[in-house]
């Protein structure tokens, strides 16, 4: 019997998430030097699949996004190894990991990206006003003229904008507060669009762009999986992974440093597993509206409006493939600082573990519903959690 049809006691028979074939988007949540955990993770969904139809980011996502979509497939290792090499090349950033303790290293690397900057990135304003404390007419402590140079030697906007890959980054109006999403799909994309998906305050400045100004888009959510789910035309199977660099689970913090690092995961995790059980459960629902529709007579179903309700609501199968990076026990509240190259090819690695460990275990990646959508929490070592949310889906994050 097929994978997916319904045997004689009514239930439907477990089917595999394609890992081709479906149309497939890589979602990348905001977390600065965290971001190398994703780019492992790329390399490694590189080496089963080189097709790739959309990615969208935010922050540090957006840049691996953009690094991503701007390169051909053979050369975008290369730019993201090249990037996260620039950004953990300095003095402070390279001492040596058997020159003491882990935790004190990395406060060190931290501490010096404060003072100095990061190469590739940003660097202190040189500016006497900053005297002046909160008075200071300047919107940002760094400069970020680096981060642009990057991108612009690193980044083919020219490829991003002849659509090859659909790119989408997000970012926040400084008046309305409101979020927007740059995508390639809709404009023409350029350096500043990435640098306004990045400009978290009061670090960086906000970015310009026709008239209006940017901040960073996880200020308002820091993962753009409901964008993607929103703009998405359902008339095709669509596989999205889901990398995220905050977990909002954690233990019961015990020293103001822990406190710290507690309150930003929380905050930047955008409450990961509660937001994707909602979103699913509302595709979900009007996938049910949809079924329910073609139970209707015929004589009823043919009706315009029905027609286009059905239209609105149906979708081809979503499976959420959500990977969220595991902290390390040295990692400390200033661990989406500290670019040290020790700690970043920690990051890559794990990414690359990961998810080669779920690409090995097609196994996990199985569900048992024929449209709507799937989550595969792979979030846990061992074999992924299969979650169909419901309309009452758990609170956890």
């Amino acid at each position: 019997m097929p994978s997916g049809t319904k045997p004689a006691d009514g239930k439907r028979l477990k089917r595999p998430v394609p890992m081709t074939g479906a149309a497939k988007a890589l979602v990348l949540q905001g977390g600065g030097a965290l971001g190398a955990y994703q780019a492992g993770v790329y390399e490694a969904l590189l080496e089963s699949d080189n097709r790739l139809d959309w990615v969208a980011g935010v922050s540090i996502g957006a840049v691996n996004a953009a690094l991503i979509a701007g390169n051909a497939p053979g050369q975008r290792v290369d730019r993201l190894r090249e990037f996260w090499r620039e950004v953990s090349s300095g003095p402070a950033q390279n001492v040596p990991l058997h020159w003491g303790d882990r935790a004190v290293l990395n406060q060190w690397s931290a501490a010096a990206a404060m003072l100095a900057g990061i190469p590739g990135f940003f660097r202190p304003r040189a500016d006497l006003s900053l005297l002046m404390g909160g008075a200071a007419p300047l919107l940002s402590f760094y400069d970020t003229a680096p981060l642009k140079a990057t991108l612009e030697r690193l980044v083919d906007f020219d490829r991003i904008n002849r659509r090859e890959m659909r790119l989408s980054v997000g970012a926040v109006n400084v008046r309305s507060g409101n979020s927007i999403y740059f995508d390639n799909a809709t404009q023409r994309i350029g350096v500043e669009h990435i640098m306004a998906s990045g400009a978290l305050p009061p670090g960086f400045p906000p970015v310009h762009i026709d008239g209006q100004d940017y901040w960073d888009g996880g200020l308002l959510s820091n993962t753009p999986l409901q964008y993607v789910l929103d703009s998405y035309e359902r008339n095709r199977r669509l596989v999205i992974l889901q990398v995220d660099l905050f977990s909002a689970r954690g233990s019961m913090p015990r020293t103001l440093s822990e406190v710290i690092e507690r309150q930003k995961d929380i905050t930047y995790s955008s409450r990961t597993r509660m937001n994707t059980d909602a979103a699913a459960t509302h595709v979900n629902l009007q996938q049910a509206v949809a079924d329910l529709i073609a139970e209707l007579p015929a004589r009823r179903r043919s009706d315009a409006s029905i027609v286009a309700l059905r239209q609105q609501m149906k979708c081809e199968p979503i499976d959420i493939v959500h990977l969220i990076y595991r902290d390390k026990p040295y990692e400390l509240d200033s661990k989406d600082y500290e670019f040290s190259r020790g700690m970043v090819e920690e990051h890559w690695n794990a990414g690359v573990r990961d998810m080669r460990n779920t690409i090995a275990h097609p196994e996990w990646l199985r569900s048992a519903t024929e449209n709507g959508v799937t989550t595969f929490d792979l979030a846990q070592p061992g074999p992924g959690r299969v979650r169909h949310p419901a309309p009452q889906a758990e609170g956890g994050s």
